[in-house]
This record gives C-alpha cells, structure tokens and sequence, in this order.
C-alpha cells in the first residue's frame, strides 16, 4: 500500500524517510511527511473556503482510517479555537459483525472531541441486514449509501452543525469522477454545489491528499488499522473503478489530481439544469420531485 523507504534519506533533511511521493519524487521523514499532508489540506480549506468563526463541524467519523484521520487533523488544528466547534458523528448501518462503534468512540475521545451515534434503525426505521434479507445484495451498496446520507444530514442537522466533515480523500474524489464519466452521468459530471436549505454543507479537507498518505497519517496517529471490508460491497462498481484507477495511476502518477481538477473544473463552464428542492412530507429531509431516499426504504420493507 505504501512505497517505503529503506536506506534513503528525506529530501528535506538528513532524517531517514518513510514514504516516497510517486508524483513528486520526493522521500519525506516522518515530521516532513506530515507537514506536507497537513498543508495540503489546509491549503484545500483555504482555497475552498470551508471553515469559518462560528463553524460547528460534525466529522462523520466510521472509525476507519480516513475518517479518524481527519477528526485528528481538525481537532490538532482548530481544536483550540474558541470561534470553532468539533464533535463526531458516527452512523451504524446495521451491518452485523462489520460496523464497530466502540471504535469510533474512542477514537473521538482519543482527539477529545463529543461523540454521537445515531443508526439506520432509529432514523429510518430497517437496518442494511434487513434490506439485503428482504430485497438481496445485488444493490445493497445503493440503498445504504443513499439512506446513509440520509441519516448524516438529519442528524448532523438536529445537532445543529454548519459543516459535514467527509473523510474523503483524492483517490475518492478521482474515482467519483471516472463512475461517472463510464456511467455517461453527464448531470453529475456538471452539478454545482450550491448551498440547499435544509442540507447541512459537507467540506472534504483531504480531497488532495492520495489514499495511501491519509492512511499513514492515520497509522502514525493511532496505530495499526484491523478494517474488515463490508461484506455487501463485492457488487459496487467503485471497487472496480479503484482497481483499473490505481493501476493506470501506478504507471501515470498525476492521474489521479487530473480527474480532480476536471471534476471541479466542468461545473464551472457547463450550465447545468437545476431543480427546485422541497421538504419531503413523511421524513421531512430535502428532496427534488421525489425523495430517494423514502423511495428506497418503502422498496426495502416491500412497500
């Protein structure tokens, strides 16, 4: 997962380094390494303008690498500001034996940041088991993702947070990018991202930063990760996209950064259609003509 460095020094210094940037041909030590990858993502924030005085930031946090990594990364950098507030946001599917919220807990008290836990259960009453049991696994990653996001905003929302914290690093971001280029999804490909009422804004401070780094970060933090993966997602295409996406990106290091930038950049000089948004009247979450998300919960209970 990481190209590490045996019997090679930093290029910043004459410490002895841990990982070498493909795309920048630079082998950094520990302390340069995250320099690096916390410039970068305050860097992200900066030009993205994601974090303002008076922000309360809910961090959705799995307990997996990315997203404790990023609970650290705010709590180390904004945590002692007085006009900023964190606290962690953790959702349990209801994926037996995958989802471990004793983790995500301590990994918030580690950063010293309040824990929430809300579930599918509570919120939308049917767990990610149940939707399998009751309609299989072909789109099991469909339904979850869509209630998942769901029961993010509503809670982060009751919670009364400004910003959406989502660990989501460039390897994501790229992947997003090609699923939809291979999907001819030329709607999402040309969505802005303007501000909707009712939706909590979601801010993602390591788009920029590689998969792999985010992970180092996370394990010099905390330790070895022992992540078991969902035992449903063997149907998502995204674990095909990342696959041909890392290889071409092994023997084409800025890979990766170039779909970034076209994601961002297609918004900005392709006129997109819009649709007026209202309040679902039965979960009272925003929605366009009809809500997807209660669309797929009747689905899964058979209704």
């Amino acid at each position: 997962m990481f190209d590490w460095v045996e019997a090679m020094q930093c290029s910043k210094c004459r410490q002895d380094a841990i990982i070498w940037q493909r795309y920048s041909g630079l082998h950094l030590c520990r302390e340069h390494f995250v320099a690096d990858l916390e410039a970068k993502a305050k860097r992200e924030i900066r030009q993205k303008r994601m974090i303002a005085s008076g922000d309360a930031i809910a961090v959705a946090l799995s307990g997996g690498k990315d997203s404790s990594a990023l609970l650290h990364f705010l709590t180390k950098t904004f945590g002692k500001r007085r006009d900023v507030s964190i606290f962690a946001l953790t959702v349990d599917e209801g994926i037996a034996g995958y989802r471990n919220t004793d983790a995500a807990r301590r990994i918030a008290e580690e950063c010293g940041a309040p824990w929430h836990c809300v579930s599918f259960k509570e919120i939308v009453g049917t767990t990610t088991d149940r939707i399998v049991q009751t309609r299989g696994d072909a789109l099991s990653c469909t339904y979850c993702g869509v209630i998942r996001r769901h029961c993010l905003n509503a809670a982060a929302r009751s919670l009364g947070a400004t910003k959406l914290a989502m660990g989501m690093n460039l390897d994501d971001e790229a992947q997003s990018v090609l699923m939809n280029v291979l999907r001819g999804d030329a709607e999402r490909l040309v969505r802005t991202t303007a501000p909707v009422p009712g939706v909590v804004p979601r801010i993602k401070p390591f788009a920029a930063v590689p998969e792999r780094e985010v992970a180092l970060y996370a394990i010099l933090r905390f330790g070895i990760f022992r992540e078991g993966g969902c035992p449903y997602a063997h149907n998502a295409l995204r674990a095909d996209v990342r696959g041909l996406l890392n290889d071409y990106g092994y023997r084409h290091p800025a890979t990766k950064y170039a779909l970034k930038n076209l994601g961002e950049y297609l918004p900005g000089v392709c006129t997109g259609k819009t649709s007026e948004l209202r309040v679902c009247p039965e979960c009272g979450e925003p929605c366009g003509d009809t809500c997807r998300s209660c669309h797929l919960v009747r689905e899964a209970r058979g209704g």
